[in-house]
């Protein structure tokens, strides 16, 4: 019976790759494929769930796949089925369905049709692997790919300003969950000494025994999950990203965030429940993020002017719900609870505009305005001020900005003399000098063996900062983010006699194809295009389609999306960083969290967003 779990994720990647071969113009083909792919999933795991109901319902795991084995080091998907995954495989079979047969009538004739398609039906199969993953790698390759079907959804109308600035905006927050993900990763790999399965953690007497030799490692293994959790499913104080991801299209706003990947934070909590429910602390923050999000986002949905935002504030404010419901141990309550919230925004989402045109009429017929009464009591000042905080949404959208990424900014544009031509040779040579220590080692001086390590992490951080700031020359800041990535794999080496050169090879490996592609890609259209820096969006892609999608593809190769080896890759440096190297692991975090997001924005600034000739329409910031 377990062997057959892997039919749920080859049944989605197949209707993916078959929809790559259709051209845009067949409609009916890309939306068959795609329906009758999800119809026969959706089939499938109703009869499959029948079957495992009439077995009683036991916990299935499957060991698939080993990518890497070496020592302790085993790096390998698995395949995990219970009722949790059960109920979140039949609904997202369901409602994808039902979106995608919308979605064939609701987006024809659009010149996206093939690609809104194509990457819905990559989001389903990332979904899949996620609710099915039986370990953190498995769940990781998951949420990497969600996480960028979610930037390219959010900038499906790549012609206009906000969406692809919104996009940027989702990714932002995705990769900072994405980060948190990796060190749970890195501290699971040190204090297990292997890689942990979920139906391992099903273990309570194991899992309490091991708390208690590692209190301190798994509290923040603990939060990190937590961190991530509330990431994907837009939790106080990150519930700002969901309305503004909303300017994809309708459909993929409710299949992504009105019903399926903004539950997937609650999903985590659920699969790793064993592992923190013994510990008070974690509870309690789980309950306190649930109740102060469904208050907050219950108060902002009620004041907001567009029919999207009311939605989705009200959709964070169930997940709030979730989170309780979580902690509390309710979690057949909270499966009921999911499936009646995803459905109801699904409806909601698909039927809003037709809503919206039938009251746009009875206002224009109908409209009496309302008597306002001013009192000046302590209640109504009370009132008004919650009020204004709401319409702002209290202000969740600045302080993420101020407090995440303007230091960032900061720090890189007070550095920028480094990016010109003589600071990145001086950059180039450091590298060599630590290059040659790495190659003699064994000669190295003791104290040098010592802290050497964290001044290449830092070093390797800051360039990275630099780029992320670098606003004059895309060439320079690409330039630059190679040279980062060389520093932080050299400073893993130097701390690590371990760290094998097949390691550093298969890191290296995709990296050094990504980068290559990615200068000649530059280069060429610098010789095409007089214009190009990083102060606006230029949308090259009008002119240049193949050109930004062999960029987007190193793009994502660059920074270590599970197609390449250097996912690979990641996962084995962080395993061969001490488990008390926190200077080594905060600097190698930074750099990887920045790296993306300096990857993606030279990407958006060129290919996306409104295209500067006249001959093309323009469509405004306003739009």
């Amino acid at each position: 019976m377990e062997s057959l779990i892997q039919i749920f994720i080859f049944i989605p990647l197949l209707g993916f790759i078959v929809s790559l071969f259709f051209s845009n113009k067949q409609e009916k083909l890309i939306a068959a494929t795609a329906y009758t792919i999800v119809g026969i999933q959706f089939i499938t795991i109703v009869l499959y769930t029948a079957y495992w109901l009439i077995q009683h319902t036991p916990t299935l795991n499957l060991k698939h796949f080993v990518f890497y084995k070496e020592g302790n080091i085993e790096i390998f998907l698995d395949y995990y089925f219970d009722k949790s995954t059960a109920v979140f495989s039949i609904l997202g079979a369901f409602i994808t369905f039902l979106v995608l047969v919308f979605s064939k009538y609701y987006l024809h004739r659009d010149e996206g049709y093939k690609r809104f398609f194509n990457t819905v039906l990559l989001f389903y199969f990332a979904y899949n692997l996620t609710v099915f993953s039986g370990n953190f790698e498995t769940l990781f390759i998951g949420w990497e790919f969600l996480g960028i079907t979610s930037f390219l959804l959010v900038a499906f109308y790549r012609d206009r300003y906000l969406p692809v600035k919104n996009a940027l905006k989702t990714i932002s927050l995705y990769r900072l969950g994405d980060i948190c993900l990796i060190l749970a990763l890195w501290t699971s790999h040190h204090i297990w000494h292997k890689n942990i399965t979920f139906i391992q953690l099903d273990d309570v007497q194991i899992v309490v025994a091991h708390i208690h030799e590692n209190f301190y490692s798994v509290l923040f293994l603990l939060s990190m999950i937590l961190i991530a959790a509330s990431i994907k499913s837009a939790q106080f104080p990150f519930s700002s990203w969901l309305p503004r991801a909303m300017e994809g299209p309708t459909t993929s706003s409710a299949v992504f965030y009105g019903s399926l990947s903004v539950h997937l934070g609650v999903f985590l909590l659920l699969r790793t429940f064993h592992y923190w429910e013994s510990i008070l602390i974690i509870k309690i923050l789980v309950i306190l993020i649930g109740i102060l999000t469904a208050i907050i986002a219950s108060l902002i949905a009620r004041v907001q002017s567009t029919v999207k935002t009311q939605i989705a504030y009200a959709a964070i404010a169930q997940i709030g719900l979730m989170f309780i419901e979580v902690a509390m141990g309710w979690h057949t309550l909270l499966l009921f609870h999911l499936c009646g919230n995803a459905l109801l925004r699904t409806y909601q989402l698909l039927v809003s505009p037709s809503v919206l045109g039938y009251m746009i009429h009875d206002q224009f017929f109908n409209y009496s305005p309302k008597v306002y009464q001013t009192s000046n009591t302590f209640l109504n000042k009370l009132s008004n001020s919650i009020y204004t905080l709401s319409i702002k949404e209290w202000n969740l959208d600045g302080f993420l900005k101020k407090t995440f990424w303007n230091p960032f900014k900061m720090i890189g544009r007070s550095l920028h003399i480094i990016s010109s031509f003589y600071g990145i040779l001086s950059l180039v040579i450091i590298f060599t000098i630590g290059l040659c220590f790495f190659v003699l080692d064994r000669h190295m001086p003791l104290i040098l063996d010592k802290y050497l390590h964290l001044l290449y992490a830092f070093l390797g951080m800051i360039i990275i900062l630099i780029a992320f700031a670098e606003k004059k020359n895309p060439i320079y800041a690409w330039l630059l983010i190679i040279l980062s990535q060389a520093y932080i794999v050299l400073s893993i080496a130097l701390l690590n006699d371990q760290y094998e050169y097949l390691e550093i090879l298969i890191y290296v490996a995709s990296l050094v194809i990504a980068a290559t592609l990615g200068i000649l890609i530059l280069l060429k259209l610098k010789k095409a295009e007089n214009k190009l820096d990083l102060n606006d969006f230029y949308g090259y892609a009008y002119d240049h389609p193949k050109l930004a999608f062999w960029f987007l593809l190193s793009s994502l190769a660059f920074v270590g999306l599970p197609f390449t080896p250097s996912f690979i890759g990641v996962d084995l440096m962080f395993s061969h960083i001490d488990h008390n190297e926190y200077l080594l692991t905060f600097f190698t975090a930074i750099s990887f969290l920045v790296l993306e997001l300096t990857v993606l924005r030279i990407y958006a600034r060129l290919f996306l967003g409104p295209n500067k000739k006249q001959t093309h329409p323009i469509a405004y910031r306003s739009s």
